[in-house]
């Protein structure tokens, strides 16, 4: 057999580009948000991303005062990977590879106080060093 081949690099060549998780986040695409996640029960490294962290979680003091509502960032963030455990448990009994899941949260937009329902995945994939790894993010992230 011919060892060339034996390889993706071998078959394809070296990569033009690659763009690891940790730069990722370094560049702020995804919020790492792991502490959170082993609080919650995870046992792998977990990371919103960028615009699921900005839908889902972030709320900001205006915010409060805007809406008379009072939330944090550190409750919302509970709530979705809280939710996020109990929907990968849910798929874990089959053999897929992301869990779907829905969370109310108060829109940081518009005036009302209604809290309204979002549909997040949370994919289970590989890291930068092939380790299992959790992201967490709209359907359209992936």
């Amino acid at each position: 057999m011919n060892t060339k081949c034996e390889s993706v690099t071998g078959l394809f060549g070296e990569p033009i580009h690659t763009y690891t998780r940790a730069q990722a986040i370094a560049d702020g695409y995804l919020v790492d948000v792991t502490e959170t996640g082993r609080e919650a029960g995870f046992r792998f490294p977990v990371a919103l991303t960028r615009a699921a962290w900005d839908d889902c979680v972030t709320w900001s003091d205006d915010d409060t005062s805007r809406k008379h509502w009072a939330q944090d960032e550190a409750g919302r963030l509970w709530d979705v990977v809280y939710l996020a455990r109990f929907a990968c448990k849910r798929a874990a009994q089959g053999s897929c590879d992301r869990a779907q899941f829905q969370i109310y949260r108060v829109p940081r937009d518009g005036r009302g106080i209604k809290a309204r329902p979002v549909t997040l995945i949370a994919h289970v994939g590989p890291g930068d060093a092939g380790e299992p790894v959790i992201t967490i993010g709209l359907p359209q992230d992936f």
